[in-house]
């Protein structure tokens, strides 16, 4: 987040005598200083950006919001009142003020998607993705349905599907209870091997 061709004074980097360098610069800037802004602009960018980032927390956004901060550093160094506080701590506001912006107006936007697609009649994202998850898992049941016998396949329909008993299994496709229990163990432990393999 570095400017081309920035110009660090000696003495310039983070020590105790930086804030008061940071008051001299801004008063300097406040005066159309392009020199001075350079020098603040290294000196203040790094700790602009990791304030911003644990508000916003998103790196392109927060360098995004880092840069409109830093711009208005410059547009408003005029404002900038030593007696009310150090320039760090006023540039620090300005960051922090604008992240929460950006978060506040993020989350709005959000919620104005929200309302329209609700007045819009339109599923919620979260409901389109739970239905594609939903259309994506039952087609992966219904491979793995194919993948049993013929037997084992309306067994585990009738009972898990059309809910009926297993004795009701066995009258409706003509088979003895326990051949259907055995279908049903063997169709189940298959379907479940494969459905392990969605995982």
């Amino acid at each position: 987040m570095r400017m081309r061709g920035v110009r660090k004074r000696a003495g310039c980097g983070r020590r105790e005598g930086a804030r008061v360098e940071a008051d001299e610069l801004l008063l300097l800037v406040a005066g159309g200083d392009q020199r001075a802004f350079e020098d603040l602009y290294a000196l203040v960018s790094g700790p602009v950006y990791g304030l911003v980032r644990r508000v916003v927390r998103d790196p392109a956004q927060s360098e995004e919001v880092a840069q409109e901060v830093l711009l208005e550093m410059w547009r408003s160094a005029a404002r900038f009142d030593p007696g009310r506080g150090s320039a760090l701590s006023w540039i620090l506001t300005l960051a922090h003020r604008r992240a929460v912006d950006r978060v506040r107006s993020a989350r709005a936007a959000g919620e104005r998607e929200q309302r329209e697609a609700l007045r819009a009649g339109e599923p919620a994202f979260d409901q389109v993705a739970e239905e594609v998850e939903a259309g994506l898992e039952r087609e992966w049941v219904r491979r793995c349905l194919n993948r049993l016998t013929a037997l084992q396949r309306q067994s585990v329909t009738l009972a898990y599907y059309d809910g009926y008993t297993y004795r009701e299994v066995a009258e409706r496709l003509s088979l003895p209870l326990g051949t259907v229990k055995t279908r049903m163990r063997d169709g189940l432990t298959r379907l479940r091997e494969c459905l392990g393999g969605a995982a």
